[in-house]
């Protein structure tokens, strides 16, 4: 019989199109002009938006990818809570979400079943409806959800709205791939990969709950471009970006595994893609690959009115939100980002 060790460490968010490719994919398709699309791929935001009425928009989005852990179970949990981000960031509410499944057919379904099973728990925790879903059979095990979610017109959190002065805070700690793929190698401890994977499986949903209350002037989730290249989307050539890396939110393993020269495929496409476009005052290696890496289900990227981050970072940490002030926005510099 199949156990759970037998799914394969291949994906999450590192298996994500580069950001350069995805852009050049996207620039010469044709591009709705319907009135009541709000945000559409245009932006590269992170979900869909479309106006029903004067008080009600839907969200819509989808997301799913490899695993990147051996647990079904676990793969499924986080897979969804990734899923279901996409409308948070945006500063919505989970309306319901359908599932989408590639499997092997030689595979045990109770594998399968077990994916499932996270995925629902994670779709319920959110107080949604699941809906049912799509299968087919494929070489590799592949896992996600379209998701649904509601929002006032009025209320859109965007990804590229940031404004001069804000503060930047983050709600989850960075390296997630460096340790996931750190510890499938044995090189990185067991005790950093459940807090790793325990941030993953966390929805985004008790930090916006918070989030909301404020005067955001922009909003995105940090997944498989890494925090570099979701904060190059925010400055979005307007601006700048002030990084000060001593107050960065990182799992220390994961910034010791760096230097140690534990690497991503889909960190090394993010380099690839962001290195021209930031100016590095510090001299460490780690701390650059942390902000390269790609996250899986990542936390909250939020840029807020100076007068308001502390109450706001106050209230996150009191919830035991793990967020971080590490930055902020600035006039546009020859380079978009500036780490210290």
């Amino acid at each position: 019989m199949e156990t759970v060790q037998q799914l394969i460490v291949c994906g999450g968010c590192n298996a994500k199109i580069g950001p350069g490719n995805l852009g050049d994919l996207l620039a010469d398709l044709p591009k709705s002009t319907n009135k009541n699309l709000l945000v559409g791929f245009d932006s590269t935001d992170d979900a869909a938006v479309i106006k029903l009425r004067d008080d009600l928009a839907i969200i819509q989005t989808l997301d799913f990818f490899p695993t990147m852990v051996t647990d079904p179970y676990l793969f499924g949990k986080i897979a969804a809570a990734n899923a279901l981000s996409d409308v948070y960031a945006m500063g919505g509410e989970v309306l319901s979400a359908l599932n989408i499944v590639a499997f092997p057919e030689e595979k045990n379904l109770n594998i399968l079943k077990e994916i499932l099973r996270g995925g629902a728990e994670k779709v319920q925790e959110a107080g949604a409806i699941l809906a049912g879903g799509h299968s087919i059979h494929d070489q590799s095990v592949k896992y996600g959800l379209s998701v649904t979610g509601t929002i006032d017109p009025n209320k859109i959190y965007q990804n590229n709205t940031c404004q001069l002065g804000d503060h930047l805070i983050l709600t989850k700690p960075l390296g997630v791939s460096i340790i996931t793929v750190g510890y499938s190698a044995e090189e990185i401890s067991e005790e950093a990969f459940v807090k790793a994977t325990t941030s993953m499986e966390t929805l985004n949903k008790y930090a916006m709950d918070i989030i909301r209350k404020y005067s955001i002037n922009s909003c995105t989730d940090v997944t498989g471009f890494g925090l570099a290249g979701h904060l190059h989307e925010m400055t979005n050539g307007r601006f700048s970006a002030e990084i000060q890396s001593k107050n960065l939110p990182y799992f220390p393993e994961a910034y010791q595994g760096a230097k140690e020269f534990i690497l991503t495929a889909g960190g090394q496409r993010n380099r690839n893609y962001m290195e021209d476009k930031m100016d590095f005052q510090i001299d460490d290696f780690g701390i650059e690959e942390l902000l390269f890496d790609p996250q899986t289900s990542g936390g909250l990227l939020v840029s807020v009115p100076a007068e308001e981050v502390e109450a706001l970072l106050q209230e996150l940490q009191a919830a035991d939100i793990p967020a971080q002030d590490f930055g902020k926005v600035v006039e546009k510099q020859e380079k978009e980002l500036i780490v210290y």
